[in-house]
């Protein structure tokens, strides 16, 4: 058989292989039963003898489905990736009418905007940094909206060009480049950026995933306001070259479904100004709490959260693939090998959680003790 549909790495953690596919940049996760599947049918002359195989040995199994089901997988795994940006936009003075500057770990970062609208979706975040306006910033950044297409410029250099509907790419990008900056970082240097929350305890760090609504920012909330730092929030960001999630200058982010509870550990939390960036989720607050002491640290654990009404704490652990089915989709991953084969050996070296808790004081009781 053509082996070139073959997983480029494979590792397996318990009783589950995860699958690296270099075309598509795609992680799969697998069971062994079907692990062996795809083995006997990568190793096989053709499809033919493949399917006349199954249907011999196990004669229950439709051997053609099966073929088919496991040809249509590598199809999907193998699809290419086009990562190419073509844009011939340059820097547009007369689009440069809305403007924002920022003071980050001694770098001066400017905003040019012709949209109020896409220069607010980046600004709340950012806002405790803002400075007045250093036209000698270290790097600037043009935020474009141009017949629909959002346009996003770095030092006059085009970095991202996408659909006005993809505009939740922006802001991620946006985070990935300022981040850059303040480690002085290029963006082929990082591994990748998790969808989820770190919390440190000056020594080592824990990345809190979960859906939206699970309690992962009310957790990571609590924590920092208890003596924990906030390291990144929502975008958390590990470099390839030591496997360690570095600082996210990004104020937390606080749904106003939560303000009952964040004010007992937010200081004037109702002065904070509101604003609204998805009209489904409702307003938020944004929060900038101290630094932590170092700008990165070594990820010990990974939680997923699950906060619901009148269930007892508990904190079991899981296997890699209950983590890797929520953090894989809403993450980003460099599409580099050994990155990918570095982010793969160190899961082998995390260990994975499931919290279930409703009682705040038992689930920092329990939090704390991951840290010891």
């Amino acid at each position: 058989m053509n082996n070139h549909f073959a997983p480029t790495l494979q590792y397996l953690y318990d009783d589950h292989w995860v699958l690296w596919y270099i075309k598509s940049n795609r992680y799969s996760i697998v069971d062994t039963k079907f692990k062996t599947s795809l083995d006997l049918y990568l190793q096989s002359e053709n499809p033919q003898k493949f399917t006349s195989y199954l249907s011999t040995a196990y004669p229950d199994i439709n051997g053609h489905e099966v073929c088919n089901q496991i040809f249509e997988y590598l199809k999907s795994s193998n699809e290419h990736v086009n990562d190419e940006i073509k844009s011939d936009l340059t820097k547009n003075d007369d689009l440069r009418i809305y403007k924002k500057c920022y003071r980050i770990n001694e770098k001066s970062i400017l905003l040019f905007s012709n949209s109020l609208a896409l220069l607010n979706l980046i600004h709340p975040q950012l806002s405790s940094y803002e400075i007045a306006i250093n036209l000698n910033s270290n790097v600037y950044f043009d935020i474009l909206l141009i017949h629909d297409e959002i346009v996003l410029l770095k030092n006059n250099n085009c970095i991202l060009k996408i659909p006005k509907h993809d505009i939740h790419i922006l802001r991620g990008k946006i985070v990935m480049h300022i981040i850059c900056e303040i480690h002085n970082h290029e963006e082929k240097d990082w591994l990748g950026t998790f969808h989820g929350t770190t919390i440190s305890d000056g020594k080592s760090a824990i990345l809190f995933v979960g859906q939206s609504g699970s309690g992962k920012t009310t957790i990571s909330t609590i924590l920092a306001s208890c003596g924990f730092f906030m390291l990144a929030d929502d975008v958390s960001p590990m470099l390839a070259k030591n496997s360690q999630i570095y600082f996210n200058p990004n104020g937390v982010s606080i749904k106003d479904t939560s303000s009952g509870l964040m004010k007992n550990f937010i200081k004037d939390y109702d002065k904070l100004p509101q604003v609204i960036l998805n009209k489904s989720k409702g307003p938020i607050r944004y929060y900038k709490f101290n630094n932590p002491p170092e700008s990165h640290y070594p990820c010990k654990s990974i939680v997923l959260v699950n906060y619901e009404i009148g269930t007892s704490t508990q904190l079991k652990k899981v296997g890699v693939d209950v983590i890797l089915e929520r953090l894989i989709p809403e993450s980003w991953l460099s599409h580099n090998q050994n990155h990918a084969e570095t982010f793969l050996k160190w899961l082998q070296t995390v260990n994975c959680y499931k919290l279930s808790y409703s009682d705040n004081d038992e689930m920092m009781k329990v939090v704390s003790k991951l840290f010891k």
